[in-house]
């Protein structure tokens, strides 16, 4: 099972697709209202996991101060605002589409930051960091950036969105990395990272697939009414994403050495889809779910677009260093 799980993992850019159209068209054929009470399992599932497997820790390590500020100004300063002016760009007649990019824009980093970062050969502690950051700083702003950019177009009780996320991200997280000092604590540090620190991320994958599923089953029947739905959600996710890997890519360059500027990238780019979607889903009530639509078809965007920035890495950045050989090479006789 772990190994179909593994396989999964690696292949997010054909399953999360693959996992839309099942959706569809169960959403087509079948019953869809006992669906949404699988959003909550479905983001535990995605969340614990990779708290398992985080290495908090690494947050208090210095090194990289420069690309940790860059990647949080970003993340704040610019990526939400940006969701907002799009959203109220495309999206000025559905206030709750504008919602789903404002939530795809506010909650940074995943677990697949610190992967596409690895891929890329950037600096994976850089990364670590910015996830952990991230997503703990993103899901307390969360409520807030939401009130104050949306509270007047969009009716929302603060105190709803705050216990979701303490249910959806701080619950989990904990868990998930009380679970990690146990299983360390009991079988000690390198048979966790060796043997069962991997192979949690393949559940996280379940939780994510699950979730896509979910929200395109909810909305299958309105897509199908209006197939052109999808082309007018897929238009302004291209550009955010688009600016959002333009800007960070030219600070990084100019700013920045070639690991953490990669690591930038998709600390700053990368964003938490499972967390937005479960938001979008339980706090928002019916009409939450053309927000969920919204961060759905982001999946497809965002999975896409790291997948071919990690090819072109070498053209933007060129290659890493070679690493010093530990031994002279014999000379030939």
């Amino acid at each position: 099972m772990f190994r179909l799980l593994g396989m999964l993992t690696r292949n997010l850019i054909y399953a999360i697709p693959a996992m839309m159209l099942a959706g569809f068209a169960y959403g087509l054929l079948a019953d869809t209202a006992w669906l949404k009470a699988m959003i909550v399992p479905f983001t535990f599932l995605m969340v614990y996991p990779m708290m398992v497997t985080l290495k908090v820790r690494k947050v208090f390590e210095g090194g990289d101060a420069k690309a940790q500020i860059l990647t949080q100004l970003i993340n704040f300063g610019l990526t939400p605002f940006l969701a907002f002016g799009v959203g109220l760009l495309f999206f000025r007649h559905n206030p709750y589409m504008a919602l789903g990019l404002l939530l795809a824009g506010l909650v940074p980093t995943s677990g697949m930051t610190i992967s596409w970062t690895g891929f890329a050969k950037g600096n994976m502690s850089a990364a670590i960091k910015m996830t952990v950051i991230g997503l703990v700083a993103g899901s307390l702003a969360t409520p807030f950036y939401v009130e104050a950019l949306m509270g007047a177009a969009i009716p929302m009780q603060l105190s709803a969105v705050i216990k979701q996320i303490a249910v959806i991200v701080f619950l989990p997280m904990a868990l998930g990395y009380l679970t990690q000092r146990w299983l360390v604590s009991r079988y000690g540090q390198q048979r966790f990272q060796r043997d069962l620190g991997p192979k949690f991320p393949g559940l996280s994958t379940v939780g994510v697939l699950g979730i896509v599923f979910v929200a395109l089953a909810l909305k299958a029947r309105t897509i199908a009414a209006a197939p052109g739905l999808l082309l007018e959600i897929l238009l302004p996710l291209l550009l955010l994403y688009g600016v959002n890997f333009l800007v960070s890519t030219v600070i990084g360059k100019a700013l920045l050495p070639r690991g953490d500027a990669i690591a930038l990238v998709y600390g700053s780019v990368m964003r938490n889809l499972s967390i937005a979607l479960a938001i979008a889903i339980n706090a928002f009530g019916t009409q939450g779910s053309d927000a969920a639509l919204v961060i759905a078809m982001a999946y497809i965007v965002q999975v896409q677009s790291a997948a071919w920035y990690v090819r072109f890495t070498p053209k933007v950045f060129g290659l890493p260093e070679p690493e010093p050989e530990s031994k002279q090479a014999p000379q030939p006789a």
